[in-house]
């Protein structure tokens, strides 16, 4: 990448034009090829990344307990996630109006909100299995279903002048407040929608449920959208569109007790539950909470724990050497270096770098560097889609560069 003229040529490279890549292939007669292959070779990986400062987690952020409208009780729901699908960390994220006809969750002495605290921290145990706290919290008129996340681990539950609703000054406090994270679920249904293209910029939620079960928020006729309920702005790419700065969390939103597990009952997509990776510090809340405060998360449709991978996968995503989530600065001159790299038990059967909500590169192998030398806008928007041969998907969380 040396040349010249390769602005005039191309917005886009590959590391095997590098000028020590094109060295060794002209290398003219030589018996010893290994050694040139290994050049070329390392000539390649000399743009990726150091190993990452962090490590992959994956979770279940949205599911349900007969606290609310669920089947299992709070103990089978934190066993399930824990001993049968085998995740890292959960958050039980029953309904605040605690199931048609039956008490609110903050009701009684003690109250449901108090046993899921008290069940929150029996479970917890440090470097094995984190649990967060949260609930979901009806929303109108700005969103349906809104899933509260909270920092601290006796929090007090979000309450208003209307129960089930919210006004733009009761929301704008909640989203300014840096010890809650507030993300919609179902935002594309048109019985639930939440209209991106219509909110004010500071009442759009700094997280979107981008999966479910069997149903993906990406944009409009995605191949994972299942919905025939499906209205205009309710998707992710609409609020990116705008100029969001919108990272994704998956969850099951179960009721069955599948929670971070295939549902044999259901058919595909549907049996897929969506889960959440963070690349953290290490396993505790406080690490959890502070990787998804930086949005260093990821989203993804669940697979056989069965499999060497336990049905997971892991997408480590950079740019220029930092981690989704973050926004970056672009020096002037310089050129992008875009790293993935695909961890999972079925092979890649695509992996697209979307550029500012359109599709910019697709690619094959399960890990790539491209360069990419043209700054599109004041502030570019760069994530990943994922795709393995068994037809489940992968999203990550964007990285935004500013010129």
């Amino acid at each position: 990448m040396n040349h010249p003229d390769k602005y005039l040529a191309k917005r886009y490279d590959t590391p095997n034009r590098s000028k020590a890549f094109t060295d060794a292939v002209y290398a003219g007669n030589s018996e010893d090829r290994a050694t040139l292959v290994a050049r070329m070779n390392a000539a390649q990986r000399s743009y990726d990344p150091p190993a990452p400062e962090y490590i992959p987690l994956v979770g279940e952020m949205h599911g349900h307990t007969n606290l609310s409208d669920g089947r299992p009780d709070i103990d089978t729901y934190f066993r399930n996630i824990r001993d049968l699908a085998g995740l890292d960390f959960a958050v039980l994220t029953d309904h605040d109006h605690g199931g048609v006809g039956s008490p609110e969750l903050w009701g009684g002495n003690p109250s449901k909100w108090d046993l899921i605290k008290q069940k929150a921290h029996e479970y917890c145990e440090e470097g094995k299995f984190s649990t967060l706290l949260g609930y979901e919290r009806d929303s109108y008129p700005f969103y349906n279903n809104l899933v509260l996340y909270f920092r601290d681990r006796d929090p007090e539950m979000v309450r208003g002048a209307r129960d089930g609703e919210f006004t733009a000054e009761e929301l704008a406090a909640l989203l300014a407040r840096d010890d809650v994270l507030a993300c919609p679920h179902d935002t594309y249904l048109f019985t639930s929608a939440a209209d991106f293209m219509a909110l004010p910029m500071e009442l759009i939620t700094p997280f979107i449920e981008v999966m479910s079960r069997g149903d993906a928020a990406e944009y409009m006729g995605n191949p994972c959208g299942a919905s025939d309920f499906a209205c205009e702005g309710g998707y992710w790419q609409d609020a990116l569109r705008r100029g969001a700065k919108m990272g994704v969390i998956g969850g099951s939103d179960d009721h069955d007790g599948m929670n971070g597990r295939m549902n044999p009952n259901r058919t595909d997509p549907g049996r897929y539950p969506g889960v959440t990776g963070v690349w953290a510090t290490e396993n505790t809340p406080e690490a959890i909470f502070d990787a998804l405060s930086a949005k260093r998360t990821f989203a993804y449709m669940m697979g056989d724990p069965a499999g060497a991978m336990r049905g997971r996968i892991n997408i480590d995503f950079r740019v220029n050497g930092h981690y989704m989530g973050e926004t970056i600065k672009r020096a002037e001159g310089e050129d992008l270096t875009i790293f993935y790299r695909v961890e999972s038990d079925v092979r890649v059967r695509r992996v697209t770098i979307v550029k500012n909500c359109r599709n910019y590169v697709t690619l094959r192998p399960a890990s790539e560097v491209i360069l990419d030398y043209n700054q599109e806008t004041d502030c570019d928007c760069y994530y990943l889609r994922v795709e393995l041969e068994d037809g489940r998907f992968g999203w990550t969380s964007p990285i935004w560069v500013e010129a």
